[in-house]
């Protein structure tokens, strides 16, 4: 008897139990309001879709919204947010007046849903900090605002919708998907609060390897607090032979059972494809791809050939179509294609047919001979030439053109795939195709290329594609081949805004900048005694910035200058408001603080006036940058608020400069003590460049190492390191808060070697990176401190000598640093003062006894809005006072630094403050009085670290537990341990409390027995 598998929803979902109830908790929480996202991993043919599918039918039966969308397989170039159009396709024409009115109030939709009601398109002035993307054949050269304007749209879409009944969006196979759709993704995950919305993604995990682009995604989508993995395992022994006798119609012997079992090894569909693809369950083959082939053996050679037409096609096929293709005659091909679906190889979806599975279509176009493929990939080229296939027609054409090798025809596409690409706001997708013109070029006869590109004009296009999705070093790339490019003959203009393309690419990478000045240069020589134009105003504004950057103050006030008058002179407000704003910054320098201001007002003014958002958004950051110099916390923060809403008001929330605004404000944030509670992370979307988000990971970091997240604090550590190079500014982060870490882990040596080596590889790297040796020399000497104490206590005179002598050298090297660094407000602002009296306070206290006065002092100047930092000091100042007597003067600076401690969830540093307290027999607010420390009339041996972690053994806690109490790692607890018995002379960790109790190194709690073990 032939037995055919009951594929589908037919099947009883077999050992599946736990994901289920994970993806309808998931939905359960959804619909209270509490929005989330579940990555979905597993193998190919392991039942995510089946799974997927139960939830969808959960989901639907309790009323939800359910949009489902898939990733295609169309290798390079891809289609922009396919299966986000799929999803939300349906939507466009919706009969529920809620949805049709989300839809319709939303023109930027237009782009993604061709029957949504089009809207007008962004028009602006792109100005990194200086131009506007001028190519003829585009009137928007605002490349990313379409992009950012369409992110904003779907959100609000979905939130809305949201708004009235819950929301399921499935996308699967996350692994195909192109970057837009990738960057998209992230946006919406990131922005996941509080509405009834469930998004769920499935990836196959083996088709992410490790320079797939999807992988660094998934690295930074798992540390956002919506969202939660769940991995889908093969099936174990047990479940997968349950679920090989569910696929029968009929019985199966235990022979054929076994077997089955054994080579599928767990994976449902391997099992399902193994059981159809032998007639009698004997002879099965010992490959999956020779497996799905033989399976199609069976089939008819009609249907066979059906099957390779639609495996070159790699999406649904249309009857026409494959009518078409196939060359088949009308009876024969419905005969085909009936048998095809009748054994469960094609199935029928939106009118068109596809293969069930992804890896059958694989194996049939794996399998495939050249010539075959070539012709079938020319006749959908052909026939896509001849019908309008609506959205992603050019880049369907370009794709069956490349692979059939015609690359006359493929090159026009592919420009037109690109230009379609950056309507809808996919600068990565249009990189693709640009770059794909590029690589076919030479192939193609001069006669046969459009008239009006060159290959000049497309490796600028490919500088500027590449510069705005994320990928400054093939900006470069490009950039330095167009400049290859120009002849003696080229057209002046052409050639000028090819140099400055270059010089705007490298200004934006650290350690380019003298190569920015050669090729800004090249650009002036070409237009500096041409008449006013914008080419030459955006040339004078470009290279008033540049330097500006190298400290050229008087040359670049001369250049900004002319660059106004001459974008007065010709027109270009987005020139002048550039050139306006480098003015206000060269202000700032010479302590102008009130006519920067007003300059950079008067910028901002006019960009909004000229519509030229980056640039007003650049002048925000500048105005923000000056109050902030100036410890003006709170003007600062309304600043950087106010550019954070006009980037989301102009959909510019994730560009660079709308993430600066991002970044400064989470820091300030961080200072002025407002830190977001848990729900919300700092870590931003992926749709940006790698350096931008370890910015944003920079400015997120201090606050996740106060709370007392080791853990995640580390892995944020350590993915801070590669871009210390690319942007400095996470080096000071990882030497600063990474010092911190390492300080109240007890790990006081590490804290030291990471603020130094933060402070050498700045020194190294630019001398302009030299007053932040005065915070990282703080936190290094803070650790030096608690050395010598340690030291002290033993009775240690090396180790106190050795300390005492770092502490020498670091407070040397800060004072250093203050002599010799260049303040961007010509003197030490309130945030270096500060921590310049911090030093010198812990410097005192690694070197002899703290110094109230010291301490006070900085107590004194963390007040002008620096909450938390203040707070520490406030610890070490009631220490300071203690050791001089003063316990009524300390108890007031104890509780004070407690209530913000308590107030921010900083636990280490109120564990810090309630241990001195309990020492100093003082009462905090709203905390219970602990049993006094013993007295000690001994030398006592133990460091504060090691008395704590006897403690706890002392209390009956295992090594963990003492080690998640103290926020160290297990193995630190036992070389603390180690330590102690051999200064007690014990050989057990028993007989080391007996012992310590008897010497009156610990107090024993009443009612408290010695710890057994």
């Amino acid at each position: 008897m032939r037995l055919v598998p009951r594929l589908g929803s037919g099947i009883p979902l077999v050992a599946r139990v736990d994901e289920l109830r994970r993806l309808r908790a998931g939905f359960t929480r959804a619909e209270r309001g509490e929005a989330g996202a579940v990555l979905l991993s597993g193998d190919a043919g392991v039942g995510k879709t089946r799974l997927l599918t139960e939830l969808a039918e959960f989901a639907d039966g309790r009323g939800a919204l359910v949009l489902t969308g898939r990733c295609l397989d169309v290798r390079e170039g891809g289609l922009p947010y396919l299966p986000f159009a799929e999803a939300l396709g349906p939507l466009a024409t919706a009969e529920d007046p809620v949805v049709a009115e989300a839809v319709r109030s939303r023109p930027a939709l237009a782009r993604m849903l061709p029957l949504a009601q089009p809207g007008p398109l962004a028009h602006t002035e792109y100005v990194p900090v200086t131009s506007e993307h001028e190519v003829p054949y585009r009137p928007r050269p605002e490349q990313d605002l379409g992009q950012l304007q369409l992110f904003d749209a779907v959100l609000g879409l979905l939130t809305d919708i949201a708004a009235h009944r819950p929301v399921l969006l499935v996308l699967e196979d996350l692994h195909w998907a192109d970057g837009s759709t990738r960057n998209l993704l992230s946006f919406l995950l990131s922005r996941l609060r509080a509405q009834r919305l469930l998004i769920v993604a499935s990836y196959r995990e083996e088709d992410v390897h490790r320079r797939h682009p999807l992988r660094g995604m998934l690295v930074e989508l798992v540390r956002l607090p919506a969202v939660t993995q769940v991995e889908l395992h093969p099936l174990k022994e047990a479940d997968a032979r349950a679920f090989v006798e569910a696929l029968a119609d009929g019985p199966l012997s235990p022979e054929v059972i076994a077997s089955v079992v054994e080579r599928s090894e767990g994976n449902p569909f391997f099992a399902e494809e193994l059981l159809a693809s032998c007639e009698d369950h004997e002879d099965l083959p010992a490959g999956l791809a020779e497996v799905l082939l033989a399976r199609l053996e069976r089939l008819s050679p009609d249907a066979r050939r059906v099957l390779r037409a639609i495996s070159v096609a790699g999406e649904s096929v249309s009857h026409a179509a494959l009518a078409e293709v196939a060359a088949l005659a009308e009876d024969e091909l419905d005969e085909a294609l009936r048998e095809a679906v009748q054994h469960h190889v094609l199935v029928v979806e939106t009118g068109g047919y596809t293969f069930r599975h992804a890896l059958l279509q694989e194996a049939v176009y794996g399998d495939l001979l050249p010539g075959e493929r070539t012709r079938m990939h020319a006749a959908y080229a052909a026939r896509i030439q001849r019908i309008p296939q609506g959205r992603g027609h050019d880049a369907k054409l370009a794709y069956h053109s490349l692979q059939s090798r015609d690359f006359t025809t493929a090159l026009p596409a592919l420009l037109l795939a690109a230009d379609e690409a950056e309507r809808l706001g996919a600068p990565g997708a249009a990189l693709r195709h640009v770059e794909q013109a590029l690589e076919i070029w030479d192939a193609v006869p001069a006669a046969a290329r459009p008239q009006d590109v060159d290959e000049l004009r497309l490796l600028a296009e490919a500088s500027y594609f590449a510069g705005t999705s994320g990928e400054p070093d093939r900006s470069i790339a490009y950039a330095r081949s167009a400049v290859g490019e120009l002849r003696a003959d080229t057209d002046l203009e052409r050639a000028v805004k090819t140099w400055r393309r270059l010089a705007e690419s490298l200004m934006n990478v650290e350690g380019r900048i003298d190569e920015a000045v050669e090729a800004i240069g090249q650009a002036w020589e070409l237009v500096a005694d041409a008449k006013p134009s914008k080419t030459r105003a955006w040339v004078l504004a470009t290279r008033a910035a540049i330097l500006r950057a190298i400290d050229r103050y008087e040359e670049a006030r001369q250049s900004a200058e002319t660059a106004v008058a001459d974008g007065r002179a010709v027109g270009s407000a987005g020139a002048e408001a550039s050139a306006l704003i480098t003015l206000g910054a060269l202000d700032d320098n010479a302590g102008e603080f009130e006519e920067a201001r007003a300059r950079l007002r008067d910028a901002g003014r006019k960009a909004r006036e000229a519509d030229a958002p980056n640039v007003e958004l650049r002048a925000l950051c500048h105005l923000g940058f000056s109050y902030e110099d100036h410890g003006e916390i709170g003007q600062a923060i309304g600043t950087y608020e106010r550019g954070i809403r006009r980037a989301e008001e102009t959909g510019l929330t994730w560009s660079a400069y709308g993430l600066e605004l991002r970044a400064r404000h989470l820091l300030l944030r961080y200072q002025s003590g407002d830190w977001p509670s848990e729900s919300v992370t700092g870590a931003p979307a992926r749709g940006v460049s790698s350096v931008l988000t370890a910015r944003m990971t920079a400015s997120w970091l201090p606050i996740v190492v106060a709370r007392g997240q080791f853990g995640p604090a580390g892995k944020l550590l350590a993915e801070l390191r590669p871009h210390w190079r690319a942007e400095p500014l996470t080096a000071i982060a990882a030497g600063g808060a990474g010092a911190e870490l390492a300080y109240w882990q007890g790990d006081h040596e590490l804290a030291v070697k990471r603020a130094r080596e933060a402070m050498d590889f700045l020194d190294a790297l630019d001398q302009g990176y030299r007053l932040s040796g005065i915070r990282l020399g703080a936190g290094a000497l803070a650790a030096v401190a608690a050395q010598a104490l340690a030291g002290r206590l033993r009775g240690d005179e090396p180790a106190v000598s050795a300390a005492v002598e770092l502490g020498e050298e670091l407070i040397a090297r800060v004072r250093k640093a203050v002599a010799l660094g260049r303040p961007r407000s010509g003197s030490l602002g309130p945030e270096g003062r500060a921590w310049l009296a911090r030093a010198e306070a812990t410097a005192r206290c690694a070197v002899g006894e703290p110094d109230p006065e010291l301490w006070a002092r900085a107590v004194a100047e963390f007040g002008y809005g620096a909450v938390y930092e203040q707070a520490v000091c406030r610890w070490q100042y009631a220490e300071a006072l203690l050791a001089v007597g003063e316990p009524g003067r300390a108890a007031e600076e104890l509780a004070g630094a407690h209530e913000t401690a308590e107030r921010l969830r900083a636990l280490p540093l109120r564990d810090a403050v309630r241990d001195l307290a309990r020492r100093a027999r003082i009462e905090l607010p709203g905390v219970a009085v602990e049993a006094p420390a013993p007295r000690r009339d001994t030398v006592d041996p133990l460091t504060e670290r090691e008395r704590a972690v006897l403690e706890r053994v002392a209390l009956g806690r295992t090594n963990r537990q003492v080690g998640e109490e103290l926020y160290i790692s297990e193995k630190t607890v036992s070389v603390h341990l180690s330590r102690v018995m051999a200064k007690l002379g014990a050989t057990r960790r028993a007989e080391a409390v007996a012992i310590a109790y008897d010497r009156g190194l610990l107090m024993r709690p009443a009612g408290q027995s010695v710890v057994r073990t």
